[in-house]
């Protein structure tokens, strides 16, 4: 059986994790801005798809959802400089980190590309607010993680950090204990790096986070209260 053609984003960024520093980028600068051209086209055909479930992300440019590709070493032992993936995220707030939206990840490492849709490490304050939220509405939020595609796609787990047991101030038994201990509120597909390779891969994606919003509305209403 042949072998599957990848997109040729990954083999850019292949060679340049082999070769993270900037001189070799510099010199394959003409490379990367043709597949950061392609990604940009497919990004924001993807975000037309999307809106079409959620039209609130319609006015979103491709180029503005798309992150860099430096990566911030500041606080980091690895002092590598450039990512080795692309990424785009994309809500009704634009690319905000403090509201929940809708991400995407195109990378190689196994586990780390995919689709995401909720709020990454909410601090204290929209923390709290999230919690009380969860307890007054469970029954809405149980709706909402009980539909069926939802389900199917991102599963039960949620991905990211969480506390050994419940937060202070709540019952070690309090019935949603196990929602309570979260410290942050999100879904995750994984993708394999074959995905990308689909002529029509920036639709599939797109109908493949549509279920997540939902859960999305729930937890930027929740914090907007």
């Amino acid at each position: 059986m042949p072998q599957q053609k990848l997109h040729p984003a990954f083999s850019f960024l292949r060679r340049l994790g082999e070769n993270n520093d900037r001189p070799w980028f510099q010199a394959h600068r003409a490379e990367y801005d043709a597949v950061r051209e392609q990604w940009y086209a497919e990004v924001g055909r993807l975000i037309a798809r999307l809106a079409q479930h959620d039209p609130r992300v319609g006015g979103i440019s491709a180029r503005s959802a798309s992150y860099r590709i430096y990566r911030d070493t500041r606080f980091s032992n690895d002092k590598s400089p450039y990512k080795t993936y692309f990424s785009a995220a994309f809500s009704v707030q634009g690319r905000r980190d403090d509201y929940a939206g809708y991400y995407l990840q195109m990378d190689e490492r196994p586990g780390e590309g995919g689709l995401y849709g909720g709020l990454y490490c909410l601090d204290g304050p929209r923390l709290n607010k999230m919690r009380h939220a969860i307890v007054d509405n469970i029954d809405e939020l149980k709706g909402i993680l009980a539909e069926p595609e939802l389900r199917r796609l991102y599963g039960d787990v949620w991905i990211g950090p969480a506390l050994k047991t419940a937060p202070k101030g709540w019952p070690k038994d309090h019935p949603q204990a196990a929602l309570l201990r979260l410290k942050s509120y999100g879904k995750f597909c994984g993708l394999a790096p074959g995905f990308f390779s689909r002529a029509d891969w920036p639709e599939a994606a797109a109908d493949m986070l549509a279920p997540l919003r939902p859960l999305i509305d729930f937890i930027n209403y929740s914090l907007d209260e």
